[in-house]
């Protein structure tokens, strides 16, 4: 399978077992694939695929991003947008790396591909990244460990 930037894919319950103690979003029981993820490759570390989480509970986040707006300028942790013609919140507060062994299959509706406005992709994964660059220089903006998640990921 050949995994596409800017495409939605759902994750293994292999990589959450691994990741067991992280305190991840997990996989929704009964045999329903949920959550989704917003997917795109690490810059450096070709093998490297970053994933984040989208919920569909707008308000909720919407609230929250608002009281943190007024406490700082910048918030990376959330940006607002459609998905498949509904509110969705990518959670970049949720992000995580995993490798194309994890990936489980791609998120597809009506035999097409998911596909969001190009100014909300490009804003994912700008967020993203600077939220993994926070991370890099120890400020850790996720709810766990993004580093040592990744490098236990490279050295397996």
């Amino acid at each position: 399978m050949v995994i596409e930037d800017g495409k939605f894919y759902f994750i293994k319950d292999e990589f959450f077992v691994l990741f067991k103690d992280y305190g991840l979003m997990v996989n929704k029981e009964n045999g329903n694939k949920r959550p989704c993820y917003f997917c795109f490759r690490d810059k450096f570390k070709k093998e490297i695929i970053w994933f984040v989480p989208i919920s569909t509970k707008y308000e909720k986040y919407k609230k929250i991003y608002e009281y943190k707006k007024q406490k700082q300028r910048r918030v990376y942790n959330f940006v607002f947008g459609e998905v498949v013609g509904k509110k969705a919140v990518f959670l970049i507060q949720n992000i995580f790396p995993t490798t194309k062994e994890y990936v489980l299959e791609k998120y597809i509706t009506e035999n097409k591909d998911v596909e969001i406005a190009l100014n909300v992709r490009n804003k994912v994964i700008a967020y993203s990244r600077q939220v993994i660059m926070k991370a890099e220089q120890g400020i850790n903006i996720p709810f766990y460990n993004i580093l040592d998640m990744e490098k236990v990921l490279l050295n397996k």
